[in-house]
């Protein structure tokens, strides 16, 4: 895709968030890796009075646009795709369940065997830090290294992937996961889980299971 088209497909991302559930007002941004930087989601514009023209560009270096400001979150973004060559795309959101479970500081155990659509034996939480800073972009970092979907303490949910539509599959596919963990906690503090040798043979299996969703 061309900058033009990749900055629609942000857009139409950011819109299928709201319509999913996953995201209110001006919070969470997405981005999609762009030549030697990325394309992000602009700070402070509704999703729904977003253009082509609004996404910024933000080179590895961090520099930006003239005249256009990146969303607040845009260096932990880049940090994504410096850690990770496999992730193509990021998806940052506010959504409920995850944003709970992030306030009781919890990583998501394996408790059902989807969990490693992460790439991962579980979803990690890293520490809180205030948004848009270096602080938290060193958490965000220790954290996507382990995982493609990480959740940020007292704040949300970080999903990256290898294209959009992937990144937000697996930021809903979170958020259910989200919402099973707090209703199993509300039962018992000691939620069962999928033993380590179980979840490895769904990593492999999930090499070339894939997510069915075509690039």
């Amino acid at each position: 895709m061309n900058r033009y088209e990749l900055s629609q497909k942000i857009i139409d991302t950011c819109l299928e968030l709201t319509r999913l559930g996953l995201n209110q007002g001006t919070a969470g941004n997405v981005s999609v890796r762009f030549d030697n930087g990325m394309l992000i989601t602009p700070t402070g514009i509704q999703y729904e009075k977003l253009t082509p023209a609004h996404i910024v560009y933000v080179g590895e270096d961090g520099t930006f646009e003239d005249g256009k400001l990146p969303s607040s979150e845009w260096l932990f973004h880049l940090t994504c795709y410096k850690e990770r060559q496999d992730i193509n795309a990021v998806v940052h959101n506010h959504s409920i369940h995850c944003a709970a479970v992030s306030i009781l500081n919890k990583s998501i155990p394996a408790i059902h065997y989807m969990v490693a659509a992460s790439g991962s034996t579980e979803i990690p939480c890293v520490p809180y830090a205030t948004f848009g800073t270096n602080e938290l972009a060193s958490f965000v970092k220790q954290g996507i290294a382990k995982s493609k979907a990480i959740l940020l303490q007292h704040h949300g949910l970080i999903a990256g992937e290898a294209n959009l539509d992937k990144a937000l599959w697996l930021a809903h596919e979170v958020e259910v996961l989200a919402d099973l963990y707090l209703k199993a906690l509300s039962i018992t503090p000691d939620v069962p889980v999928l033993n380590n040798a179980e979840m490895q043979v769904v990593l492999d299996k999930f090499k070339s299971y894939g997510l069915r969703v075509e690039k």
